[in-house]
C-alpha cells in the first residue's frame, strides 16, 4: 500500500511539473477530446501565473514598434505581410533566458500577444489606406491627415478584439483538436522552450539574429547601394527583350531575402498555387490581349496591360472568394452567436470559470462595443464625412460587414493559416461605394469616406483573425484569456500609431506611384477599384465578372481560390521568389530518409527564414531612412552586369538557406 501511495504521489509530481514546465503540450493537445476528458494546460490553472508584469509589458510594446515598423514595409513593398508572432515568441525566449529570468512562460506570452498586434494593424492598414495617396496624385485636392490613418486603423483594431471576444470559447474551447491552427501550433513551441532547462533554445535565439543580419544587411545593400539587380528580368537581355515586343512574354524575379523566407514559410503547395495566377496573368492573358487585342493592347507594354487590365481579373476573384467564405462559415456565427447570448443572459454563470477561461465579461463587452461604435460613428462624422445621415449609413456598412466576416477571417486562420482580409475588403469597398453613390456622396470626398472606412473594417477583420492565434495559444500554456484581451488594446493603440508615422515616411520617401515606387499592391488594386467609381468612369464590371466566375470554378475544382486570385493582382517579379522559397523548403523536408531529421531540418529553415524576413524588412525601414535624410548614391555599374551580380547573389542566398537548414540533427 505504501509502495503504491509512494508510486502515485511521484506520477502526480511529475505530471505537475510537465504543466508547469513546460516540458510538453499534453497528449491531447491537438486532437479532439473523449466525451468525459478535460485538457489541462501546460501552466496549470489551478495556480496563478507571472504574466502581466512591467517587464513582459515593456518588451511587448518594443515588439509592437519594431516589427510594425518592419512589417509596414515589406507588406507595401511585396503586397505580403509576415506574420510576427514567431519571431517575437523567439525573442521572447531569448531574452528571458539570456536575463536567468524563471517560470517565464506567462510572461513570453503577453509579450508575443502585444508584440503580434503589429502585423495585424499593419495588413488592415496598408492594404487600403496608401490608395488616397496613390489617388492623390491624379486629384490633388484628396487630403490625407495623420490622424486619418491613425483613427482608423486604431478603431478598426478595437472592434476586431471587441468582435472576436464573443467568439472565443466557440474557436478556442469548444472546437479543440478540430481546427490545426499552424501558427498558434509552432509559436506555442517555441515558447514551450522558455521553461526548458537546456541551451538549445538561446541557440535559437542565437541562430535567429544571424539570419536576420544576414537578411537585412542583403536587402539593405541592394535598396541603398544597388550593388546587384533587385529584380532580374528577362528583358535586360536582347533575346528577352525580343520575345516581349513580339509575344509580351515575361519572364521576373525578385532577389531580396525577405521575399525568400516568406515563400519558405508558405511551403511549396501554396506558394506554387500563387504562382501559378501570375504565370495565368502573365503568360497567359497578357501575351492573347498583347498578340491578339486591339492595336491599342499590341502597343502596350506588358506591365501596363497587367496594371490596366489584366490584374482586373484577379480583383474580381478576390472579392468572390470573399464571399465564398462567408457562405460557407454561416453556421460557424450562427453558433458562436448563440453561445454568446446564453453567457450574456447569464445562463453559464452557475458554474464559476476557472483564471485559464475567464474573458472579460460579456457585459463590458457590450458596454466597450457601445463606447467603440459610437467612437466610430463620431469619427465618421466630424473626421471624414461631416453629414450625419451620410456618416449612419456608413457606420451601418461597417458594423455589419466587420461582424459577419470576423468569424470569416478567424476561421481561414484557424485551418490554413492565411487570412484572406484583402478579399473581403475588396468586397466591402465596392458596396459600401455602390450605396455612397446612391445617397450622393462620391467624387474626391467619396473617395476619402471609402478607403478610411475600408481602413477600419480591413484592420477589424486582421485583428479578428489575428487574435484567435493569440488566444488558442494562450489556452494551450495555460494563460488568462482575460489579461490576453485587455493588454492587447495597448499594443493595437502603439501598432496603430507607428504604422500611421511609418506610412506617412514611406510615402514621402519613396512614395506608391511612378518609378522605384513602393508597390503596394493591394493598396493600387483599392485604388482601381474605388477611382471609376465614385469619380463617374467606366468600370471594369466584365472584367471582374470573369474572376469572379473562375474563383468560383476554382473552389468547385478544389484549388484555393483566394490564393490562385491574389497571385493574379501581385507582379509575376514578386511571386517567383515565393515558389523558389516554397521548393526549398520542400526540398530540406525531404532531403533525408530519416523522418525526424527532415523535421530537424524544417524547422531550422522556417527559423532562418523567419530571420531573413525580420531583418530584411527591419533593414528595409532603416533603408529607406537613410534615403529619407538625403544620402543618394550613383551606381556605376551598368544594367548588364547588375543583373549577373543579382544572378549571383541570389543564388548565394538560396546556398546559404539551404546548407544552415541541412545542418540541423
Amino acid at each position: 500500500m505504501h509502495y503504491a501511495l509512494c508510486i502515485t504521489t511521484k506520477l502526480m509530481k511529475e505530471t505537475e511539473e510537465n504543466l508547469t514546465t513546460g516540458t510538453g503540450l499534453p497528449e491531447n493537445a491537438f486532437r479532439e477530446l473523449a466525451a468525459d476528458e478535460q485538457f489541462t494546460p501546460v501552466m496549470h490553472p489551478a495556480h496563478d501565473q507571472k504574466e502581466a508584469t512591467p517587464y513582459s509589458v515593456g518588451i511587448g510594446l518594443l515588439m509592437a514598434v519594431i516589427f510594425s515598423a518592419a512589417a509596414a514595409y515589406l507588406g507595401l513593398k511585396v503586397g505580403q505581410v509576415f506574420e510576427a508572432a514567431i519571431p517575437i515568441a523567439i525573442i521572447a525566449v531569448g531574452l528571458s533566458n539570456a536575463l536567468g529570468k524563471k517560470n517565464a512562460l506567462g510572461q513570453n506570452v503577453i509579450i508575443q500577444s502585444i508584440g503580434a498586434c503589429s502585423g495585424v494593424i499593419v495588413a488592415g492598414a496598408i492594404f487600403t489606406l496608401p490608395a488616397l495617396f496613390i489617388l492623390q496624385a491624379k486629384y490633388p485636392e484628396i487630403t490625407v491627415q495623420f490622424y486619418q490613418i491613425f483613427l482608423s486603423s486604431l478603431l478598426g483594431g478595437i472592434l476586431g478584439i471587441l468582435f472576436f471576444i464573443p467568439f472565443r470559447k466557440y474557436f478556442v474551447k469548444d472546437m479543440h483538436g478540430k481546427y490545426p491552427f499552424p501558427e498558434a501550433t509552432a509559436t506555442t513551441q517555441v515558447l514551450i522552450s522558455s521553461q526548458q532547462a537546456n541551451s538549445e533554445e538561446g541557440g535559437q535565439a542565437k541562430t535567429l539574429i544571424i539570419a536576420s543580419l544576414i537578411g537585412g544587411i542583403y536587402d539593405y545593400i541592394v535598396a541603398t547601394f544597388g550593388w546587384w539587380a533587385e529584380t532580374v528580368t528577362s528583358v535586360a537581355s536582347s533575346a528577352g527583350h525580343t520575345l516581349m515586343e513580339k509575344t509580351k512574354l515575361v519572364l521576373s524575379c525578385n532577389t531580396g531575402a525577405a521575399l525568400l523566407g516568406l515563400g519558405y514559410i508558405v511551403g511549396l503547395k501554396y506558394a506554387f498555387v500563387i504562382f501559378a495566377g501570375s504565370i495565368f496573368v502573365w503568360w497567359i492573358i497578357i501575351p492573347l490581349m498583347g498578340t491578339y487585342g486591339s492595336p491599342e493592347f499590341q502597343a502596350m507594354d506588358p506591365q501596363d496591360i497587367f496594371s490596366g487590365y489584366a490584374r482586373m481579373i484577379g480583383i474580381g476573384g478576390i472579392a468572390m472568394a470573399g464571399v465564398i467564405g462567408i457562405i460557407k462559415s454561416w453556421g460557424i456565427i450562427t453558433q458562436a452567436v448563440g453561445l454568446a447570448s446564453r453567457e450574456l443572459k447569464g445562463k453559464s454563470s452557475a458554474v464559476k470559470e476557472v483564471r485559464w477561461q475567464t474573458d472579460i465579461s460579456m457585459k463590458h463587452i457590450v458596454l466597450f462595443i457601445a463606447l467603440a461604435l459610437i467612437a466610430v460613428l463620431l469619427f465618421f462624422w466630424f473626421g471624414v464625412i461631416h453629414t450625419f445621415w451620410q456618416a449612419i449609413i456608413a457606420f451601418a456598412v461597417v458594423v455589419i460587414i466587420a461582424f459577419l466576416f470576423t468569424t470569416v477571417a478567424a476561421n481561414a486562420i484557424a485551418i490554413v493559416g492565411s487570412n484572406p482580409v484583402s478579399g473581403m475588403t475588396l468586397m466591402t469597398l465596392i458596396i459600401a461605394s455602390a450605396i455612397f453613390v446612391a445617397i450622393g456622396l462620391n467624387g474626391t470626398s467619396g473617395i476619402v469616406a471609402s478607403m478610411v472606412i475600408g481602413g477600419v473594417v480591413c484592420t477589424a477583420l486582421s485583428m479578428a483573425g489575428g487574435f484567435v492565434t493569440d488566444l488558442k495559444i494562450g489556452y494551450w500554456l495555460g494563460s488568462t484569456p482575460k489579461k490576453q484581451e485587455s493588454w492587447k488594446f495597448l499594443g493595437t493603440l502603439v501598432s496603430a500609431a507607428t504604422v500611421g508615422g511609418v506610412i506617412m515616411v514611406l510615402n514621402q520617401v519613396y512614395g506608391f506611384t511612378g518609378e522605384n515606387a513602393l508597390v503596394a499592391p493591394q493598396a493600387n488594386a483599392m485604388a482601381k477599384v474605388i477611382e471609376p467609381l465614385m469619380m463617374g468612369g467606366d468600370t471594369p464590371w466584365i472584367l471582374y465578372m470573369v474572376g469572379a466566375i473562375l474563383a468560383c470554378i476554382l473552389n468547385w475544382l478544389g484549388v484555393p481560390a483566394l490564393a490562385f486570385c491574389l497571385g493574379m493582382f501581385i507582379p509575376l517579379s514578386l511571386n517567383t521568389p515565393m515558389l523558389v522559397g516554397g521548393a526549398i523548403a520542400y526540398y530540406v523536408s525531404n532531403s533525408s530518409k530519416d523522418q525526424k531529421v527532415n523535421d530537424a531540418r524544417r524547422d531550422r529553415g522556417t527559423l532562418l527564414s523567419s530571420g531573413l524576413i525580420a531583418g530584411g524588412a527591419l533593414f528595409g525601414v532603416f533603408a529607406a531612412i537613410t534615403r529619407f535624410c538625403g544620402f543618394e548614391y550613383e551606381n556605376p555599374l551598368g544594367m548588364e552586369t547588375t543583373q549577373i551580380l543579382g544572378c549571383v547573389a541570389y543564388a548565394a542566398l538560396i546556398c546559404y538557406l539551404i546548407w544552415d537548414s541541412r545542418r540541423a540533427k
